[in-house]
């Protein structure tokens, strides 16, 4: 009889567990170790995800001809739209319950949460060749140009870096991911640094994933009625990639087995193979789902007055600023830092504790875009198959 192979969600929950019980009888040194691979991995994954993009996203597009632009915009769209109803979702519930809980007080001294960081005896640099938006552009440009002319030698050869790079996640990325999330939640709980913010934000934490749950929800209900499709069958079928990001704490790096549960879900290769990498750099709802709420938090926090004049403004910035936004862990509130101090007037204290405070429930918000990934696929797909449906009628 054949083993059947254990996936990828079930080594991941172990890597996490592993991790957690870990943390509480590992000496340093070897948790140093661990924390040593995970910085070489680290800079691994972000020298490779401008690649990821390029090789995912230029075929894929080229691949899909003279729909190409169409299918491009309307993903655009989707995924802006999506952000802006997760961002005004997020600020009437904050806005209604958050008064409830929160008084002014005084900003906990942040110094105390980093007092145990473990650091890696030593790192690896890997510079990527070129920024995650310039990987986008150059997606865009070599993919659209290729779907207008009829040579097919250059697309030719971005079809095989595309098979290169999806041996290099399969044979070097996602066997490793379990050693990854198994080094992060480990250096997470011996730092004791969400400890530490949970003790104070509990409610913010518990009320943000109540939300991420409910918009997840009503987008896969969306998916379902566009595609015709079960939504909470879809929605379960992305729970690998949703599982991975919370390790992870990066869309980008979670690409690849977001791209594997679309693929599962009936979404077409070459529409997956665009659709996924594309919203993984634009389609931040869950981020800005946890920003707007985290924001309105401290702004209670702190006794300031902030109305929904001021917080529309900033959603609307904020869905805007989220595209430039890096897909590696934390790189959400680093884009959006130049927005929350120039509409929202943040202090540099205020800032600070913006920072502490989401890097601490990244995870929830990255898990929450990787899986509204899935459903803007569904989507796009959908509209793509009537599409051709009526020009082959």
């Amino acid at each position: 009889m054949k083993i059947k192979k254990i996936g990828l969600l079930p080594k991941v929950i172990v890597a996490i567990i592993l991790g957690i019980a870990c943390s509480f009888f590992f000496p340093t040194w070897l948790v140093r170790i661990f924390v040593t691979f995970n910085g070489i991995f680290g800079n691994f994954l972000n020298f490779i995800i401008p690649l990821i993009i390029i090789g995912l996203v230029a075929p894929g597009i080229a691949e899909l001809g003279k729909n190409a632009g169409r299918l491009l915009w309307i993903t655009v769209a989707l995924a802006y739209g999506s952000t802006l109803i997760s961002g005004f979702f997020s600020y009437s519930v904050s806005s209604t319950v958050f008064p409830n809980f929160i008084q002014s007080g005084s900003v906990a001294d942040l110094s105390s949460m980093t007092k145990n960081a473990v650091e890696p005896y030593f790192t690896i640099e890997m510079p990527p060749l070129m920024e995650v938006m310039t990987a986008l552009i150059l997606a865009f440009v070599l993919g659209l140009g290729l779907a207008s002319v009829k040579g097919d030698t250059f697309k030719n050869i971005l079809i095989e870096f595309r098979d290169l790079v999806n041996m290099l996640i399969a044979k070097a990325i996602i066997p490793l991911f379990p050693i990854y999330i198994f080094g992060i939640f480990m250096k997470i709980c011996v730092e004791s640094e969400i400890g530490f913010i949970l003790s104070i934000f509990l409610k913010v934490i518990l009320i943000i994933f109540a939300m991420t749950a409910v918009l997840l929800l009503f987008q896969f209900c969306v998916a379902g009625i566009v595609a015709k499709k079960n939504p909470l069958r879809c929605l379960v079928n992305m729970l690998p990639a949703y599982v991975t990001a919370l390790g992870t704490q990066s869309s980008a790096a979670t690409i690849p087995v977001t791209l594997a549960q679309a693929k599962k879900n009936g979404v077409n290769d070459d529409i997956a193979g665009f659709t996924v990498p594309l919203c993984a750099t634009i389609h931040l709802a869950g981020s800005i789902l946890k920003i707007v709420a985290c924001s309105y938090a401290i702004v209670l926090m702190n006794g300031m007055t902030l109305g929904l004049g001021t917080y529309a403004g900033f959603i609307c910035m904020l869905g805007i600023v989220m595209v430039a936004a890096p897909g590696v862990p934390g790189g959400a509130i680093m884009a959006a830092l130049g927005v929350l101090s120039s509409i929202l007037g943040f202090t540099q204290d205020m800032l600070g504790l913006m920072i502490a405070l989401y890097i601490a429930m990244d995870s929830f918000g990255t898990a929450c875009n990787v899986t509204g990934d899935g459903a803007i696929a569904l989507i796009v797909n959908a509209i793509n198959e009537r599409k051709m449906k009526k020009e082959a009628a």
